[in-house]
């Protein structure tokens, strides 16, 4: 299609499509001979977030090792960018939804850090229900996998949040007793790791997608496998969304996986369901992914040119595997007014006689009120029979307060960090329902 096709996008300002010259037309580079650059991220729910420039318009990214190509949305409040030989395409990914209509256009530039690719392509896709800014309560308008990580060396360190990008080259890995290494099969330019699964006496090795982009451990596709899929011992729960929509599954426990010499015990692991995987093409291999709560127990280093992954265990390492005991998935939903008052009968002034002397007077005043705009907080998902759910609260309810404390003063992970802590803890919830305010308590439980 040769057409001009124009969207509403984002603010195009000042054209970032200068002629850069020595640069080759085959993915990011570093800038000014670097042979290294440090990029800090974010870390939310077990995801890295990082700070990308799409042609000079900054933007947050979600660094996914999970997907092939770049996937641009969640752009409704931006301006215009004038797209050439722009091409409608249609798109299928994980979710019980069907295929997306997209935008792919070609010729882009992105900058991460002092990492440069000034031949691009990226897909558009419109559908509101792919916005991930509510689910992670910051803005999050796309996802960047293979294409950023394919021409360097990759670290990332889930403890200092710094991701540092080397030449292939200039890339010396070190002698590392605690380090383990890992041969990656690249299947669609996804990469894939062999894994050991203990389920009742029985060893497995399994094989994975390394997937960046998922906030759980693991997650089990193939159903005919000889470990038992949920040990008798499951719940069901919204797991999370993809490309195609909302993914609805089984969780359960596995007494040990491991990662060569790394070894897991108690571990979560989720089941998708067949309708959220049945028309997707996935690599005949594959028996599932390892997500973000395994990676972040690590230091990881991925060298796509070598086709290896090495990792090294940091201070997560041994932290427990906790699932929502809540049954509460909440996300981000605009903004609300808030009004606040601030309760003072008087304030204390010094006054001063002619004759030197001072005195202290008490001037009374009214409250103050102060009125300001908050994050608005509501009921995405809730389990069946979880204790939020017995408690009475159910989808769209408008959360006011947790444990007394205004949710506004939360960030949405912090808020769903409560609902992770430990079983036995008391929550208690003012929730508004049709502008009516309730209060709920529930305490939390394990559900496995």
């Amino acid at each position: 299609m040769n057409k001009k096709i124009r969207y509403i996008f984002l603010l195009l300002g000042i054209l970032f499509f200068v002629a850069i010259k020595g640069f080759a037309q085959g993915g990011f580079v570093l800038l000014e001979n670097k042979k290294k650059d440090k990029i800090p991220f974010e870390l939310v729910n077990n995801l890295v977030v990082v700070s990308v420039e799409v042609n000079g318009t900054p933007l947050s990214f979600l660094l996914d090792t999970g997907v092939n190509s770049t996937i641009l949305f969640s752009l409704a409040n931006k301006d215009s960018l004038q797209i050439n030989d722009a091409e409608r395409v249609r798109l299928r990914g994980l979710g019980e939804g069907g295929s997306v209509e997209a935008i792919k256009s070609q010729n882009n530039t992105l900058k991460i850090g002092n990492t440069l690719d000034v031949d691009h392509t990226l897909y558009f896709i419109f559908e509101s229900n792919l916005n991930l800014s509510p689910r992670m309560g910051i803005a999050v308008h796309g996802i960047l996998g293979y294409d950023f990580f394919k021409n360097f060396v990759v670290k990332i360190n889930y403890i200092s949040k710094k991701i540092t990008v080397y030449k292939p080259e200039e890339y010396k890995q070190r002698k590392c007793r605690k380090c383990e290494d890992f041969d990656i099969i690249f299947h669609k330019n996804k990469p894939y790791i062999k894994a050991s699964i203990t389920s009742d006496s029985i060893r497995d090795e399994a094989t994975f997608l390394v997937d960046t982009g998922s906030s759980d451990a693991f997650w089990l596709h193939n159903e005919e496998n000889k470990i038992d899929e949920i040990n008798k011992n499951y719940f069901k729960d919204f797991l999370g969304f993809g490309l195609s929509g909302n993914i609805y599954g089984k969780r359960s426990k596995l007494p040990e996986i491991s990662l060569g010499k790394f070894k897991f015990k108690n571990v979560k692991v989720a089941y998708p369901e067949k309708s959220a995987i049945e028309n997707i093409k996935l690599f005949e291999e594959r028996d599932g992914s390892i997500g973000g709560d395994i990676m972040k127990r690590f230091s990881v280093v991925f060298n796509y040119p070598e086709k290896k992954m090495v990792l090294k265990k940091n201070a997560n390492f041994n932290d427990p595997f906790f699932y929502n005991m809540s049954g509460l998935t909440i996300e981000h939903d605009g903004i609300s007014p808030i009004k606040e008052i601030s309760k003072q009968n008087f304030i204390q002034a010094e006054a001063k006689e002619s004759e030197g002397f001072s005195n202290t007077v008490s001037i009374p005043i009214r409250d103050i009120v102060t009125f300001f705009l908050a994050p608005k907080f509501v009921v995405s998902e809730i389990r069946e029979d979880s204790p939020a759910y017995k408690a009475g609260i159910v989808k769209d309810d408008e959360v006011i307060s947790v444990n007394g404390t205004p949710a506004y003063n939360y960030k949405l992970y912090e808020l769903m960090d409560l609902f992770y802590s430990k079983a036995g803890k008391r929550i208690s919830m003012e929730i508004n329902r049709n502008g009516e305010n309730m209060k709920f308590k529930f305490i939390l439980k394990e559900v496995l």
